[in-house]
C-alpha cells in the first residue's frame, strides 16, 4: 500500500489542517465543515492525477478541441456521520461519481472505555466490480473503521483500484492499515500523520471528535 501524508509537503492543505486543529476555529462548525470539505477538493485532485484518461474530441462552437479525460468509473464511499463534509469536497470535483454509504461506528467494550469495537448496521453502495472506489473518512485512528467499511462495501463487488483517504490520522492506524493491505496496489492518502492515540483511542494531538465539531455533540 502506497502512503501519501500532505504534512510533507509544501501544499495548502497545511493551512486548512492547522484550522481544522485550532480550539478557536473549531468554535465555527460551518468553517469547520468547509475546511474537511477543501481538503477533499485537493485530494480528489491529486488522485484525478492517477486515473486512466482517453481523448476525446470535444465540439466548440468554433472547431473541435481534444481533450484528455477520465475513464475511471468512480465511486465515491463515505463513513457516517463525520465523513459527510469531507465526501462533499470528492463530489465537487467528481460530480459526475456514484455514491456509497456505511455506517461504522466505535462503541467502547470496557466501562473505563480503553477497548474500542467497531459496529457497522447500514450500507448502501453501486455493484463495485472493476469500479475506482474512493473511501473519505476524516479521521483515521485504530484503522477499523477504514477496514471494516472497506470490507463492507467490498461484499457489494470488488474495485479496481481504492483510495483510502482521511484528514488526520495516528500511527497506529497507519500502521494497522500497511499490515492490513500489504500485498495490494491501495493508496493511503492523509492530510496528517500524528504520532499516538491516548489511552481512549483518539488520536494525539489530533483535533477532538469530527463529528462532534461538525454537527453538534451526541448523547
Amino acid at each position: 500500500m502506497k502512503i501519501i501524508n500532505f504534512a510533507d509537503q509544501p501544499t495548502v492543505v497545511n493551512k486548512y489542517m492547522a484550522e481544522l486543529r485550532e480550539v478557536q476555529y473549531q468554535k465555527n462548525r460551518a468553517l469547520f465543515r468547509r475546511n474537511l470539505e477543501r481538503i477533499g477538493e485537493v485530494m480528489a485532485y491529486e488522485i484525478s492525477r492517477t486515473l486512466d484518461y482517453t481523448v476525446k474530441d470535444i465540439q466548440t462552437p468554433l472547431g473541435v478541441a481534444p481533450t484528455s479525460l477520465y475513464t475511471d468509473r468512480i465511486v465515491l464511499g463515505t463513513i457516517f456521520r463525520a465523513g459527510l463534509p469531507f465526501h462533499q469536497g470528492f463530489l465537487n470535483v467528481f460530480d459526475e461519481a456514484d455514491n456509497a454509504f456505511v455506517s461504522a461506528y466505535r462503541f467502547y467494550k470496557d466501562k473505563e472505555c480503553h477497548e474500542v469495537g467497531i459496529h457497522i448496521d447500514y450500507l448502501t453502495t453501486p455493484d463495485l466490480t472493476g469500479r475506482t472506489l474512493v473511501i473519505a473518512d476524516p479521521m483515521l485512528a485504530t484503522g477499523g473503521s477504514m477496514e471494516l467499511g472497506l470490507k463492507a462495501f467490498e461484499t457489494k463487488g470488488i474495485p479496481a483500484k481504492v483510495h483510502l483517504c482521511c484528514a488526520i490520522a495516528s500511527q497506529q492506524g497507519v500502521d494497522y492499515l500497511s499490515a492490513a493491505f500489504k500485498d495490494t496496489d491501495y493508496t493511503l492518502w492523509c492530510g496528517a500523520i500524528d504520532p499516538s492515540l491516548n489511552e481512549h483511542m483518539y488520536i494525539v494531538p489530533g483535533l477532538g471528535d469530527a463529528g462532534d465539531l461538525a454537527y453538534g455533540e451526541k448523547l
